[in-house]
Parts: structure tokens; sequence; C-alpha cells
């Protein structure tokens, strides 16, 4: 038996790396450089950003910008991907951290951080040795749409105070808007000058200069303000002090793991799946496709390590992740620049970071997070169906409403409610033929020439049929049966791919009622599978290879020759012996 490489297998055991250097192109360390260095203009800032967010000091960003992006550059199978903190992943930290540590002391913070990051890391290489990378998909289009519409919400409100010169004490969402509207009489004007500063800033640029890196500009915009106006004595507060040098070894806190695990397996499913969503959204043509649970290690072992120094939970960014592949990244070597250029600011700029003013911060913040919130997406949604719309905004309000953590187990409660909907209610439809065609469609007000067989009902239903639907499927069928009142009901199966047990026995008791009502059953396109099970089955015996058909133009062949035949078997009987 030929084996398949460890990287098709799952997770691997070697080191991804060899990979890429191997077939790695002298060509691509210009562009990849350029992209890395570009890159960090746009990581760094948010990561910082989105420190504060999590209520951490900002090198807590610099620190998530160097090891999770090393390692997952050595271990990840994403060329492009760029691995640090987002603002998803911020705002659950930061309802983690609220919990577990609510006097919110420096110490304490920069413990639980590294317990809820490495739970967060274990709990992804577990998942990913474990195989379960098919998880991710457990929150269906809609509901992440409403989710991260929710978090978008959540972080601008948590951030407006800072672009007002607010101070409040954080609450429920509902204190938290209330507090803010009730201080805005205290707010300050030279902030709310700093802040909208800021966000004009980031706007012009990401609209009329869309490759630029606008938070490092607007950055060093609010720095140098800083430095050459005194903002300051105008009441403008700034980072202040940041350490120069390597990160220190942090210890986790084994007491705080009942506190924080069920945080950390909601952040890891979050990491998870903007990871996999920005690693596949950039692929080339070319390319290695990211493989689910060989992610699922690399970014485990990316928030471990940078667990022990310091970091908070990462994962791999859509924004930063688009700029890295637009400016020209080629390779994993695109990560290693920026995490090279994130050592650099640690080691030489960390003064200058000081003098950044805590509302250019939340002005960053505000900006990126305002485009998790797409009004354009929930408008598609709606425009499509109006249930998964419906979906959308419950995770919307699950998030603003009941928090973010909440909100992750609502946005999968709502997704598996909603596969079950869709599972237990699957189509069923009446089929016609196309006239001249041998292509058999669902009845249509766009078809109303489509060519129908008196006598003979054609009906399709749809999907996998079993005890979680196999009644509704049968609710669906009795009334068209009762409106048809025909002498065949023809049951084209070839949409469906499994027969369960229960469902086997519900058909065949309407094949029995149906024949004692003279209304003949047929089965039409068994698959493989399905055609074993009810040969295997009563059904079998009862149906006979008669009435068992490999599709619909045979079936319907087989009704006319027995409409041909009928007037003889009539004429018979009605001859005197």
């Amino acid at each position: 038996m030929r084996h398949l490489p460890l990287s098709q297998h799952g997770p691997g055991f070697h080191l991804p790396v060899l990979e890429w250097v191997r077939g790695y192109d002298k060509s691509w360390v210009k562009p990849d450089c350029v992209a890395g260095v570009t890159a960090a203009a746009v990581v760094l800032p948010k990561a910082m950003a989105y420190a504060t967010v999590s209520g951490l000091p900002v090198q807590i960003g610099l620190y998530t910008a160097l090891v999770p992006m090393v390692v997952y550059a050595l271990l990840g199978t994403s060329r492009p991907l760029s691995v640090s903190t987002t603002a998803t992943l911020a705002i659950l930290t930061a309802t983690a951290l609220g919990q577990a540590v609510p006097d919110g002391g420096v110490g304490n913070l920069a413990i639980a951080t590294a317990t809820l990051t490495l739970l967060v890391g274990v709990i992804l290489v577990l998942a990913g040795l474990l195989r379960l990378g098919f998880v991710a998909n457990f929150i269906s289009e809609p509901v992440l749409t409403g989710f991260k519409g929710g978090i978008a919400v959540v972080i601008v409100l948590d951030q407006l105070p800072k672009l007002f010169g607010i101070h409040v004490v954080k609450g429920s969402f509902v204190h938290n808007l209330y507090a803010f509207v009730t201080g805005l009489p205290h707010a300050s004007a030279a902030t709310i000058a700093v802040g909208a500063a800021t966000v004009a800033i980031l706007v012009l640029l990401e609209r009329l200069y869309p490759k630029s890196p606008a938070p490092l500009i607007a950055v060093a915009c609010g720095i140098a303000g800083v430095y050459f106006l005194g903002l300051p004595r105008y009441g403008i507060e700034v980072v202040g002090h940041i350490p120069t040098g390597l990160p220190s070894l942090v210890m986790p806190d084994v007491s705080l793991l009942a506190a924080l695990w069920p945080a950390a397996v909601g952040i890891a499913l979050m990491s998870f799946t903007e990871s996999i969503a920005a690693g596949r959204a950039f692929v080339q043509s070319g390319e290695p496709v990211p493989l689910p649970n060989r992610e699922l290690v690399a970014t485990g072992l990316a928030n471990a390590a940078g667990a022990l120094l310091g970091s908070m939970p990462a994962g791999g960014g859509t924004s930063q992740t688009a700029v890295n592949r637009l400016v020209g990244a080629r390779s994993q070597l695109a990560e290693l620049v920026t995490a090279a250029v994130t050592l650099g600011t640690m080691l030489l700029l960390a003064p200058l970071i000081g003098l950044m003013p805590y509302a250019t911060l939340a002005g960053v913040v505000i900006v990126y997070s305002v485009g998790l919130f797409k009004p354009a997406d929930f408008r598609a949604i709606l425009a499509v169906r109006r249930t998964e719309f419906v979906w959308a905004l419950v995770a919307l309000a699950g998030v603003v409403l009941l928090g973010t953590l909440r909100g992750i187990l609502i946005a999968i409660l709502v997704s598996l409610v909603a596969l079950a909907y869709q599972v237990s209610n699957p189509p069923v439809h009446v089929l016609r033929r196309k006239r001249g065609t041998n292509v058999f469609r669902p009845v249509s007000a766009e078809h109303p020439d489509d060519e129908e067989f008196p006598g003979m009902l054609l009906v399709r239903p749809e999907g996998r049929i079993f005890f979680l639907n196999a009644s509704n499927v049968g609710h669906k069928i009795t009334p068209l049966v009762d409106e048809a009142r025909p002498r065949v009901v023809a049951l084209d199966m070839r949409a469906v791919f499994d027969l369960e047990y229960t469902a086997l026995k519900m058909l065949t008791e309407a094949e029995k009622k149906y024949r004692e009502a003279g209304i003949a059953l047929w089965l039409v396109g068994l698959s493989p599978g399905v055609f074993a099970v009810v040969q295997n089955a009563p059904l079998g015996k009862a149906l006979g290879r008669e009435r068992m058909f490999l599709n619909l133009e045979q079936a319907v062949t087989a009704w006319h020759e027995s409409q041909r035949e009928q007037p003889a078997r009539d004429a018979s009987l009605e001859m005197p012996p």
C-alpha cells in the first residue's frame, strides 16, 4: 500500500519550514523583504492598539507580533498568513481577563494572559492532533457575519471614551453606552481633535492610497504631535513608559485554569476560524492550500510559545495578510521579516512609542474594527434568504447584549439549530419533463409548458433521509399524492445519498399503505448504497426489480407501456368465458 506524505495525513511530525526553504526561489527575497517591512507598518500599530482593547500594556502587542509570528512562519502551511492578534481576539481576551482578574493589577494580568494564551495554544494543538479542523465549519457564514458585526459594535463603544477623553467604569453594553452618553459633557476637546485627526488620516489614506502603511503614518503623526506640540499639557493622555528589550519569561498560574478554560475554547475557535479563512482567501494559483489540522497545530504552538514570553492570544489577521500578499509576499520569509522589524522596534524604538496618545490608538482600533461590521454582507444575506438574515441578527444581538464569550456560544448554537432545521426540513419537488428532452425539473411558473404524466406523480426528495426528517418528508409527499390521485408515485432518489433505518421503515409502511389504496410506489435512481439498504430490507422484496429504475426516463417509458397494456387487460377481463 502506498503511503501519503505526513502533510496529507494530518498535522505531520516534521518541520514545515524545510518544505518552503527547499523550494525557495532566490528571486523571492526582495518582494518578501519589502512585504515584510510594509506589513510590519500595519501590524505593529494595530497589535499595540488591540493590546489596549484587552486592557493590557501596549508592549504586549509587540510581543504578540514577534513570537507567534516567528513560530507560525516555521510551522504554518500558508505562505502569506500574517499572525499576531485581531480585533475579535482582543475583545474576547478582554472579557476573559476581566472575569479572571477583576482587580486588573499589572502582575496578575501578565500571569492571567500567559495562562489564557497557553490554554488557547494547548487546545489548538490537541484539536489538530485529533483532526478536528472541520469544527471551524460549525459556524455558518451568516452567523459569523452577525458575530463579527456584534464584535465591531462592542469594540467601538469600548474605545469611544478614549477617543473623547472620558473615564468610565466598564460594565455591560447598556451600562457602557449610558456611561458614555452621560460622560459627554466632560469630554476633552483636545483629545477629540487628536482622535478625529487619526481617524481622518486613516480613512483618507485607505481610500486614496490603499497600499500605504496607513496605521504607521497615523501613529507617527500622533507621536510627532506629542513631541513637537507638547500635547500632554492640553490634557491628552499618552502611553507612557515602555520597557526596552526582550520580553521576560512569564509562568502561567495553574489555579486560573478552571476560570479561563471556557473562554480559551472560544478564543481558540475564533483564532482558528479567522486564521484558516485568511489563509485560504489569499492562496495564489500553484501554491499549497492551507491544511486545517496542520494549521491548528501551527497556531497552537505559536500561542503556546508566545504565552511564555508574555504575548496575548494570536491568530491570522485578514487585513494584515492582505497587505502582506498585495505588496508581494511569496513565502513565509515575509513573516520573519515582519518579526525582525518588531524586534528592532522593541530594542530601539520603545521610548518613542511611549509618546503615542491613547486617542491615536483608539482611532486606529475604531477604524479597523468598523470594518468588521459590513452592512453589504447583511443585505446580501437578506436578499437570498430571510431566515439566515435572522440568524445573523441573533448572533449580533447575542454578542452585544450578552457579551462576547456568550456570543460565541450563541453563534455556535444558532449555527447548529440552523443546520438541524435545514436537515430536518429537506425540500421535496414535484417534477415534470421539459418537452422534447429527457430533462426533468421541478414544477415552476417559469416553465408552464413542461410535460406532466396523468396518473403518474414524479417526486424528488433531496438530502439524507433519516429519523430526524423522515416524518417531514412524508408529510410533504402525502398532500401531493392526495391532490394528484395518481396510480403510480415515482420517487426520484438521485439526490438522496443515505436512507437510515427509521426512514426505511417509514417508507416500507408508506408503500404498503399506497398499495392497499391502489397506488404503486416506484423507486428511481438509487445510489449503490441506498440500493443495497433497500435490497436487504422487506421493501426490496415488496417492490421487486420491476418497480426500481435507473432513471426517470426508464420509469416514464415503463408507465407508458403499462398504459398501452391496460386496455388489453381490461378487454380480456370483460370477455365472456
